[in-house]
């Protein structure tokens, strides 16, 4: 579904990803690790066609997305419904005046019909057991909520993809547990996910590929869980970030 090919990206003079290559077929659960500031944020952007390669290629379903790419609106509709993005910060995604709203409010710049658009609503509340937030303003919530919520704006879209940035970090424990089950259920349902997050522990419940990123924006590890299982020096680093 994916194909990044010797990509680079500088917000200055310094490379924030320095020549990373992927390939991330449709359905995979692949975690990505690293420290700080290496990489893995300035990636999903990129995925998400927020941002464009200073050098390289990002290919999305064997297209080249690039900025003629993104300046057709109904091929970069096409990667925003496709790829679903969940913020490290869920205040920057939530906007409407009720969670029902937000949870709409994708649907309906889709153009969907009213009818589906309250049936994919009503099936996202049951489905992240917020039924009793349907009415409630978004920026009052608790960030575990809140983090349900912009999750939920994301589903109503029904993405391939899902692509979420730290989305463990500041959560209570019952709601990172919560998380990890609807990641688990999503993935299971044939949905990929992508995950940045520091906790390994955590990540070995949802993802099934761990890509390694160093302090250089460089991927130094790409492997299968499996196979990071037999790694006992890389898991020990992995648990230190």
């Amino acid at each position: 579904m994916l194909n990044l090919q010797h990509i680079h990206y500088a917000y200055t003079q310094t490379d924030s990803l320095n020549d990373i290559s992927l390939t991330i077929d449709a359905g995979e659960a692949v975690a990505f690790m690293g420290p700080n500031g290496s990489g893995k944020s300035t990636l999903f952007k990129l995925i998400n066609g927020l941002i464009q390669p200073s050098a390289g290629q990002y290919y999305f379903k064997d297209q080249l997305v690039d900025a003629r790419f993104l300046k057709k609106p109904t091929q970069a509709t096409a990667l925003h419904r496709a790829i679903g993005f969940v913020f490290q910060n869920s205040d920057v995604q939530l906007f409407n005046e009720t969670v029902r709203a937000e949870l709409a409010f994708g649907p309906e710049q889709m153009g969907l019909a009213p009818d589906e658009v309250q049936t994919r609503v009503d099936d996202c509340l049951a489905l992240l057991q917020i039924e009793h937030l349907a009415d409630r303003v978004p920026y009052q919530l608790s960030g575990g909520e809140k983090k349900l919520v912009a999750l939920g704006s994301v589903l109503t879209m029904n993405p391939e993809l899902i692509v979420l940035d730290e989305p463990f970090n500041g959560l209570s424990a019952a709601y990172q547990t919560l998380i990890i089950h609807l990641l688990q259920q999503l993935n299971q349902a044939g949905k990929g996910i992508l995950i940045a997050s520091h906790n390994l522990a955590q990540v070995k419940q949802v993802a099934k590929r761990v890509v390694v990123f160093n302090e250089d924006h460089q991927v130094t590890h790409d492997l299968p869980l499996a196979k990071l299982e037999q790694e006992p020096e890389l898991q020990r680093t992995l648990a230190l970030l």
